[in-house]
């Protein structure tokens, strides 16, 4: 079992703990991408549960310098466990990475180019706010080696984005699109329906101003109360099921009529612009997570194992010495497997192959037989040797079909 330190991170055992025999059977690993967590915003927004955190002091007290010293420590503590596998993608998410100054990030892709084999492809994502970037910052990001942006816009209206927190402003938003056009050929917009006192039209006119831009991806997410936030506290006047429903309808018949593949739940792109990243995660691939409070899940042949690292920064910064990052680390039991793979695979509106659940999983087929059995009776699932894919019913009831596969 890992062993606490004093100083809040464990003792992961050593990789020769994952590579004993197990449960599992791999025939082969999958896919590895990197996650690298920037754990500070300007703001934190009201509906926001990530793990973001407002720096006292404010932007310019954010110890970047020793920050980028603990990334390049945790990874380097990691490398043992990973060690050979080439990274597919690499994606820089927050909290606010696009508050790192053009020189740090060139900082930190550097390490991470010395340190881990990086596909001559490999897509690199960097999470902007259009409140804290500027168009000099763009093209250093883009020097530095990012070949994706991703925007959080949220809502082209000014009463939406007061709503919901947001420090930047429709023009602001518009700018800073044109800016990534400029110096991005693949980027996407993030936006959100379902606002505080939002209308049918309201919503239909977000999604007109965002597809002015031609953007090669869009993300479109329903604003849902999560715990611990200031809205669950909180709640605005959000509209009713009839009407978040119908906005679901619009989203998918606007965005279909202009040529974009709903090929997940909330993802939209051009043909060739999916996100190679996300597409990792929902195929049950692997990820290395580093910084503050982010999530892994890597796999040896005969087990499958998961680690959060230290959220709060100020804790994980402290580990600079010791290289004890991580909070917590535990192997996947195989009852849960079914359940954790399906959580993602099902996102994908076009499912996926019926052998990646073995392939990915190490278990045989029978182990979702009476799972598949009862999706399919239900018309939640269509299922044959070949493919597994959710039906339109059970795209729009993803949580009950999810939870089919949940361990008895």
């Amino acid at each position: 079992m890992p062993v606490a330190s004093a100083g809040g991170g464990i003792e992961v055992p050593p990789l020769s703990h994952y590579l004993r025999p197990g449960v599992l059977s791999l025939s082969r690993l999958p896919p590895l991408a990197l996650y690298l967590h920037f754990p500070w915003c300007v703001r934190k927004c009201p509906y926001c549960d990530f793990n973001s955190h407002e720096p006292l002091g404010g932007v310019h007290a954010i110890p970047e310098v020793q920050y980028l010293e603990a990334l390049r420590c945790d990874l380097e503590a990691a490398l043992p466990y990973v060690w050979g596998r080439p990274i597919v993608s690499v994606y820089l998410g927050g909290g606010t990475p696009s508050l790192l100054s053009p020189e740090g990030l060139a900082r930190l892709l550097s390490d991470v180019r010395a340190l881990l084999p990086l596909v001559p492809d490999c897509e690199i994502t960097l999470e902007a706010n259009p409140g804290t970037v500027e168009a000099t910052r763009f093209a250093a990001y883009r020097a530095a080696g990012v070949n994706r942006l991703s925007l959080g816009i949220q809502s082209f209206d000014d009463i939406k984005l007061k709503a919901l927190g947001r420090i930047h402003d429709r023009a602001q938003a518009i700018a800073a699109i044109e800016c990534a056009q400029r110096h991005f050929d693949n980027f996407n917009l993030d936006l959100m329906f379902a606002l505080p006192g939002q209308s049918l039209a309201e919503l239909h006119k977000d999604l007109l101003t965002a597809l002015d831009f031609a953007p090669p991806h869009l993300s479109v997410y329903q604003l849902t109360l999560e715990p611990n936030t200031v809205f669950a506290k909180h709640p605005p006047p959000l509209p009713d099921e009839d009407l978040a429903a119908a906005m679901w309808d619009t989203v998918q018949q606007r965005l279909g009529a202009a040529g974009y593949r709903h090929y997940e739940v909330s993802a939209y792109a051009r043909p060739g612009k999916e996100c190679r990243h996300n597409i990792n995660y929902w195929t049950f691939g692997d990820y290395l997570g580093i910084g503050a409070g982010a999530h892994g899940k890597l796999s040896f042949p005969h087990r499958i194992v998961r680690q959060r690292r230290l959220r709060q920064p100020a804790t994980y910064l402290a580990q600079r010495v010791s290289g004890r990052f991580v909070a917590d680390s535990w192997e996947v039991r195989r009852a849960d497997l079914p359940f954790e793979f399906m959580l993602n695979a099902l996102r994908l509106t076009q499912g996926v192959p019926a052998a990646l659940f073995s392939a990915r999983t190490g278990l045989p087929p029978s182990a979702i037989a009476a799972s598949v059995e009862r999706a399919v009776a239900r018309g939640l699932l269509e299922a044959t040797p070949v493919f597994l894919r959710p039906t339109p019913l059970g795209r729009r009831f993803l949580s009950d079909l999810q939870a089919l596969f949940l361990p008895e």
